[in-house]
């Protein structure tokens, strides 16, 4: 059903979707292994493969199209929700299929979504290819790990394959709290309760407060969006509990600044102390597209030292990417640049990619012999 090539087509014959139902186009999805699935008026639904939206080879949706399509899905309380509120966010799954993360949202008076398919089983940390130092960074009873970059990166995957080994070898509680709730953690070696924002609790900061109650050993914060959810992470994470968190930032030493910048000048230096001995490592991520189709996951790993600890503390942040690149080989730290010169030297991505998603590219052309 999905276009081979091109992302555009010339059909244009309104109203002759209307026994497409949205089951349908989910099952497309999956077998075509898109990671999203866009519903808009005045275009054919859109599904994003190896990065790049392709149409389906069907006419351009009508307004009644896409409301039709959307409701398949939803309860009657999430229509009431979603007409008062003018957008919504939610998780279901399709049995025998897989589990979707959905945004609804209304454009140019229309009803509109984007739906992310979440695989049935959470990834194995093997089968992803990540590097052992991060299992290595999480072998600690406290403290904070990050996973950082844009929309669509694959840092909720990370994360779940990292809580997936720690449910296996840890005997403990673990919590998560996610807006919505992605990948489903069964019971294995530890209890797993997973909180959704809007269902299970009010807030990220309201799930947080009471977190401490409910003995956790483990705590996932799908998200540190604030300045109210960061200060209840770095204390969670100071009361001796293992922290995992997301930022949507492209670069490890601009994680740190963010965390820092978040708070007002008057409180930013006891939150830089209280970072630099509750922060266990950052991981900056970024999937790559590769020469023949799919993508290169492309990693920065900061682990913290103690002399990063003390760069941190002391607000020489600028000093933390050169203290990345010594002794790498004992830290097994790396930055972006060297991670995106691994997937150009493996002949996996071109040097036009490697630059165009560079964060330092005046360091990339010089490790491309581009610039002396």
């Amino acid at each position: 059903m999905c276009s081979d090539q091109t992302k555009t087509h010339t059909q244009t014959k309104p109203g002759s979707v209307g026994n497409i139902q949205i089951q349908q186009l989910f099952k497309v999805m999956v077998d075509n292994g898109a990671s999203d699935l866009h519903i808009s008026v005045g275009s054919a639904p859109g599904m994003r493969i190896s990065g790049e939206v392709v149409k389906v080879k069907v006419p351009p949706l009508t307004a009644d199209d896409t409301k039709r399509l959307v409701y398949q899905i939803l309860t009657e309380a999430q229509r009431s929700e979603l007409e008062k509120n003018l957008e919504l966010d939610f998780s279901f799954g399709v049995k025998g299929l897989a589990r979707f993360r959905a945004n609804c949202f209304y454009s140019k008076g229309a009803v509109a979504a984007v739906f992310r398919q979440i695989p049935s089983q959470v990834p194995d940390f093997d089968s992803l290819g990540l590097p052992a130092v991060l299992l290595e960074m999480t072998d600690v009873s406290n403290g904070l790990m990050l996973v950082t970059g844009p929309t669509g990166s694959g840092k909720s995957t990370t994360l779940a394959s990292i809580i997936d080994r720690l449910n296996s070898t840890e005997a403990g509680h673990i919590i998560t709290l996610e807006d919505p709730v992605e990948f489903v953690h069964g019971h294995k070696n530890s209890i797993v309760n997973q909180r959704e924002v809007g269902v299970d609790t009010l807030s990220f900061y309201k799930g947080l407060r009471s977190l401490l109650r409910q003995d956790p050993d483990i705590v996932l914060v799908g998200e540190l969006r604030d300045v109210e959810t960061i200060e209840a992470a770095l204390e969670i994470a100071e009361t001796g509990h293992l922290v995992f968190g997301t930022l949507h930032t492209n670069s490890t030493v601009q994680t740190i600044s963010r965390i820092i910048n978040v708070f007002p000048a008057d409180q930013q230096e006891p939150v830089r102390t209280l970072l630099s001995f509750v922060l266990q490592g950052v991981v900056a991520q970024q999937l790559l597209p590769k020469k023949t189709g799919g993508r290169y996951l492309a990693q920065e790993i900061l682990r913290v030292t103690p002399a990063i600890r003390n760069l941190i503390r002391e607000d020489k942040l600028h000093q933390v990417y050169s203290q990345m690149q010594i002794n790498q080989e004992e830290t097994k730290m790396v930055t972006m640049n060297q991670s995106i010169k691994k997937g150009l030297d493996s002949g996996i991505i071109t040097p036009e990619t490697a630059m165009s998603y560079s964060n330092n590219p005046e360091e990339m052309a010089k490790m491309l012999g581009l610039k002396e």
